[in-house]
């Protein structure tokens, strides 16, 4: 589960760790209240007003301005709330704006310019720990950073079995060039963030930029949390920041029915039940020559509602040339979801694509049976290579 950047800094500020204040807002004609309020709790004299949306690169886009003025905070406000926002993660249809962020400005001048990095918190899978990524060069470039200058990122793994240590953060902060003031500053945000990394069973925290301002403090200019769906029930607070308009709507759809789905890019919608499984059905269709459209998992109870729904769902986008139906009949018989897949066959009406439906397992004959005498346009097979030919000759006829 995605979260703002508003509601990732509230998360932060639990936990101990800086970051620049402000004020969500749903409403731009209270945009000048809201920064008026600011100036009044941090003393700033310009705000930044930020979109709230579910993608990075939104300075590149255009969601992210500096007023100087209440009058810029109301023009701003007003220009950015109800745009479509369009960053190189959107893709070209974009993501409309329904909440700004009027923040506080934290470039302030000082002694010292204010100094921008990048860090970063997530699992690495292949070691078993943690990872703390983090580069001298923050800011909106840091992608084209790790390709072009990849000895600028650093990588400091965290041992699960002693948490992170205190020379650990000293030489982060000793990566990032900081001394004095500025590295004690650094350690603290440092620990303060793997807290809140740990503490909201996060996959990923994300600090771009992470600000060191003209007098040395450390905070978060912007953040994104992505939290552990399987851990959300630990997180009530967390669950209820939900915003499923930033959300696939087919997915929120099917996630409301108990399926498990992911949109993709392909051409053929499989319907499984396992994810194992699942992902086994996307390899055969690649190697049929075709490419997978979704992961969609029904789960144990294979009936013919729950299949009727997850055809529905597949056939909302037009890009699916074909549906593979591949179940394994352990819990579930599959002589029951064979006749599951007629009665939605039947529900739905025409259904425009083939349909190819492998059952292995409990009753797999008796499910073949069923397919092949109801007299609808249904190819069924009980090899795996049976499916993946059926596959390759309607995609390819």
């Amino acid at each position: 589960m995605n979260l703002h950047e508003y509601q990732a800094k509230d998360i932060l500020k639990k936990y101990g760790a800086k970051v620049q204040d402000g004020i969500m807002l749903e409403d731009p004609s209270k945009a000048i209240e809201a920064a008026k309020k600011l100036s009044e709790e941090t003393g700033t004299e310009w705000w930044v007003i930020k979109a709230q949306v579910h993608a990075g690169g939104r300075g590149k886009g255009g969601g992210v301005k500096l007023a100087k003025s209440l009058e810029e905070v109301d023009q701003l406000a007003n220009q950015i709330h109800g745009m479509t926002l369009v960053t190189p993660q959107t893709g070209e249809a974009g993501k409309l704006v329904n909440k700004i962020y009027i923040a506080q400005d934290v470039y302030y001048p000082g002694e010292e310019e204010p100094k921008e990095f990048y860090v970063s918190i997530l699992l690495d899978r292949e070691k078993g720990q943690d990872v703390i990524i983090h580069s001298t060069e923050g800011g909106m470039n840091i992608e084209e950073v790790a390709e072009a200058t990849p000895h600028l990122v650093h990588k400091e793994w965290v041992d699960p079995t002693v948490g992170l240590r205190s020379f650990q953060l000293n030489k982060i902060a000793g990566n990032l060039k900081l001394s004095g003031k500025a590295a004690k500053e650094m350690a603290k945000f440092i620990s303060s963030l793997y807290k809140a990394y740990k503490g909201s069973d996060a996959t990923l925290v994300e600090i771009n930029p992470c600000l060191k301002s003209s007098d040395s403090q450390v905070m978060a200019a912007d953040a994104k949390i992505s939290v552990d769906d399987n851990a959300l029930f630990r997180h009530k607070d967390i669950v209820a920041m939900r915003d499923i308009t930033e959300e696939d709507p087919v997915e929120v759809e099917a996630g409301e029915s108990q399926l498990s789905y992911i949109n993709l890019d392909g051409n053929v919608g499989c319907m499984v039940n396992g994810a194992g499984l699942a992902m086994a059905t996307m390899d055969i269709i690649k190697l049929s020559g075709g490419e997978p459209a979704n992961f969609l998992d029904v789960g144990g109870t294979a009936n013919a509602e729950r299949v009727e729904k997850a055809f529905r769902i597949i056939l909302k986008e037009p890009k699916v040339e074909a549906i593979l139906v591949n179940i394994f009949g352990g819990i579930v018989r599959c002589d029951r979801v064979a006749q599951g897949v007629v009665d939605a066959y039947k529900s739905i009406g025409n259904i425009p694509v083939p349909i190819i439906v492998r059952l292995q397992g409990t009753n797999a004959e008796e499910a073949k049976e069923i397919i092949d005498k109801s007299g609808l346009e249904v190819h069924s097979a009980i090899l795996l290579q049976d499916a993946a030919d059926l596959v390759n000759k309607v995609i390819n006829k």
